[in-house]
């Protein structure tokens, strides 16, 4: 692995150590400050010529800081004569902009994927998309992983029974269907009506969950309002123990104070993001993706296959 280079810009930083030290390599030394005015000013401090460069930087809140932070790295590193840059976005930012569903919007999302191939990376390594067809979105080779055996593997330590697998939304049925399978369970479906930004009314439940423990499965959890919104039905249909297993703990606004209040047991995320220490409260359990990008990292250096780590 001579020729393998890690480096992290500040938006995730233990979980670019953490991938590090599974690689068993460095992470690579740089100056990345601010100048007064907020300009990024961004250092390589070692040789990257001819080396295949990692660059783990997920746009996460700060999300336009995050990802100027990306396009001024990879911009670096192309001009140092790195010899592959690979944008190591464990989390997507405008992620959730991928269609026009309004008259004189952008599609934010394909945008950001231009601004990343224009600044110079040669494929992209990412995690849960909002919707899977982002992949499309770009005109370099695009890995994109699920956290399915993390979350499954701690779950079934929980001891949930006779369960139900709910998927938040219809767009969500085809991630939810593989937990029901992995558990051997049975799957609903909310249908809900978003009706503004960050906001949704469920109309009714499609399945079973009377008396029966239950998961919803979802890509992130932002202001949590929709989900205490789907945690309500779903308690008034008379379901026993709740279970929330989302990748991204995005958690805005007053989604902290909304999941201690609620009456689910354990909201599971990952490290995708980054948790701050007042965020960290004990309902919240979160998983590590480290060996799993670690893992993706390396089939990539050593041009194996990735396909190995895509299970839905």
């Amino acid at each position: 692995m001579s020729k393998l280079k890690v480096f992290s810009g500040t938006a995730n930083v233990p979980l670019a150590q953490e991938i590090c030290d599974y690689l068993d390599v460095p992470l690579g030394q740089v100056k990345l400050q601010r100048f007064s005015d907020g300009e990024v000013n961004f250092q390589i401090l070692e040789n990257v010529r001819g080396q295949d460069v990692f660059i783990i930087q997920p746009t996460s809140p700060p999300v336009n800081e995050n990802l100027m932070e990306l396009l001024i790295m990879i911009d670096a590193f192309k001009r140092s004569s790195a010899q592959r840059i690979t944008a190591v976005l464990p989390y997507y930012g405008y992620a959730r902009q991928d269609r026009k569903d309004k008259p004189r919007v952008p599609i934010s999302s394909k945008l950001v994927g231009d601004l990343l191939s224009a600044a110079g990376a040669h494929r992209l390594l990412t995690m849960d998309l909002h919707a899977g067809q982002i992949q499309g979105f770009f005109n370099i080779p695009v890995d994109h992983l699920f956290p399915t055996l993390i979350f499954f593997k701690y779950l079934s330590q929980l001891g949930p029974d006779n369960l139900t697998v709910v998927s938040p939304d219809a767009g969500g049925v085809e991630k939810a269907r593989v937990y029901a399978k992995q558990f051997r369970a049975s799957l609903a479906i909310i249908d809900k009506r978003r009706v503004g930004d960050n906001e949704a009314e469920v109309m009714h439940i499609v399945g079973e969950v009377k008396d029966r423990d239950v998961i919803i499965i979802d890509d992130l959890i932002d202001t949590a309002g929709t989900l205490m919104r789907a945690m309500e039905a779903i308690v008034r249909e008379g379901a026993c123990r709740l279970f929330v297993a989302a990748t991204h703990a995005v958690l805005s606004g007053s989604a902290i104070q909304r999941i201690a209040d609620s009456d689910f047991e354990s909201v599971l995320v990952t490290n995708t993001i980054h948790l701050t220490e007042e965020k960290r409260i004990p309902k919240i359990q979160v998983l590590s993706v480290a060996r799993l990008l670690g893992e993706a990292i390396k089939s990539i250096h050593e041009e194996t296959s990735v396909s190995k780590l895509f299970v839905v």
